[in-house]
C-alpha cells in the first residue's frame, strides 16, 4: 500500500477538519438561521471546485475504509474520549414530537437513538423528560462502554448495545414494533451511501405503525463539504477525513427517495442554513444541514 492510501492508527489527531471551531451540537434555533426548501447557492468559484474534484480514490482505498469503518470510529473514540461533542440540549426545543406526540402526559415514550455515540443526545434527553425509556446503540463498542460507565445511566431507563445498522437485526436487543421515535442525529453521513437504505430497513422493523423517524445531518454545499482536500472524495457528495471516518452530505431529495424506499412517509424534510463564527479562524462559515421527520404508515396511537 502507497504512504497516499495509509491512515493514521492510534495516534493523536486534530479533530476531523470540518468540525474544528464549526461542531455539529449547536442550538438550532438561534439568530441568523432559517429553514429553507433549497440549499446554500455556491458561487461560480466554489462551483468549479466541486466540479474538479473527479479523482475518487482507488477501488482497494474503498475497500479497505469500508473494512475498517468500525476500527476507524472506535479510534476516534479513543483519542477524544467523551470530549469531542457537546451535549445536545436543544434536540427537545427542536424536535416537538419528543415531548408533543403522548395521548396523555403520563404516557410512557420508547425511543431508539440509533448512532448515540458517547450519550450527548441521550443523557441530556433523560434529564429533560422522565416518562420515556430509550434504546441506545453505536456502531462503536468504544463509544457504547462510554455511556454505560457514565454515572447517569441507569438499566431501568435505557439500553445500550454495540449495532451496524446495515447488518446486525435490531430486533435482537428492541421489541419489533415498539418504538415510538427514532432519533438520526449525524449518523447516516457516516455510513455509505449504498447502505443507508439497509439500516432504513432495519429502524422501519421496530417502529410502531404511525412512529416517527426525526433527522438531522450534513446538507449539500455545507461549508465543510468545500473544505476537504484533493483525494478525499469517495463518491458524489461523500468524503473520507483524515482519520479515515466518513461523511456525506445530503440532498432532500436523495433523502426523500432513501426513507421512501424503506417504506416511511416525509412529514418535513427541509434546509437549515445558518452561520456559525470561528474564532480561531476569524471566520463566518455557512453551514448546511438538512432537518427531516418521516413517519411509519399505520394506524397508531401517536398523532
Amino acid at each position: 500500500m502507497s504512504k497516499s492510501e495509509s491512515f493514521p492508527v492510534d495516534i493523536k489527531t486534530s479533530p476531523p477538519e470540518e468540525e474544528v471551531g464549526l461542531k455539529d451540537d449547536i442550538p438550532p434555533c438561534v439568530l441568523g438561521q432559517n429553514k429553507a426548501s433549497s440549499s446554500r447557492v455556491l458561487t461560480q468559484e466554489q462551483l468549479d471546485t466541486l466540479s474538479q474534484e473527479k479523482a475518487l480514490v482507488s477501488d482497494f482505498k474503498l475497500m479497505k475504509l469500508e473494512k475498517e469503518a468500525q476500527k476507524n470510529w472506535d479510534l476516534f473514540y479513543k483519542r477524544n474520549t467523551t470530549n469531542f461533542f457537546k451535549d445536545r440540549h436543544w434536540t427537545t426545543r427542536e424536535f416537538e414530537e419528543l415531548k408533543a406526540c403522548r395521548e396523555f402526559e403520563s404516557q410512557r415514550l420508547v425511543l431508539l437513538e440509533a448512532g448515540c455515540g458517547v450519550g450527548n443526545c441521550l443523557f441530556p434527553l433523560l434529564a429533560d423528560d422522565l416518562n420515556i425509556f430509550v434504546y441506545a446503540c453505536d456502531f462503536s463498542p468504544r463509544a457504547v462502554e462510554f455511556v454505560k460507565l457514565n454515572p447517569l445511566y441507569c438499566p431501568e431507563r435505557c439500553c445500550a448495545f454495540q449495532c451496524d445498522l446495515t447488518k446486525d437485526d435490531l430486533r435482537g436487543d428492541v421489541p419489533e414494533g415498539s418504538v415510538d421515535v427514532v432519533t438520526l442525529i449525524f449518523v447516516l453521513s457516516a455510513v455509505h451511501p449504498d447502505k443507508i437504505k439497509l439500516a432504513l430497513q432495519n429502524i422501519n422493523r421496530v417502529l410502531k405503525p404511525g412512529g416517527i423517524v426525526l433527522f438531522r445531518d450534513y446538507g449539500l454545499n455545507d461549508h465543510a463539504m468545500l473544505r476537504f482536500k484533493a483525494g478525499s472524495k469517495l463518491g458524489e457528495n461523500f468524503y473520507v477525513r483524515q482519520d479515515g471516518t466518513r461523511s456525506y452530505f445530503f440532498s432532500k431529495e436523495f433523502l426523500a427517495e432513501l426513507f421512501a424506499d424503506a417504506g416511511l412517509l416525509s412529514v418535513s424534510n427541509d434546509y437549515v442554513l445558518r452561520e456559525t463564527v470561528n474564532k480561531k479562524e476569524g471566520l463566518c462559515v455557512p453551514r448546511v444541514f438538512l432537518q427531516s421527520k418521516f413517519t411509519k404508515p399505520g394506524q397508531s396511537q401517536i398523532s
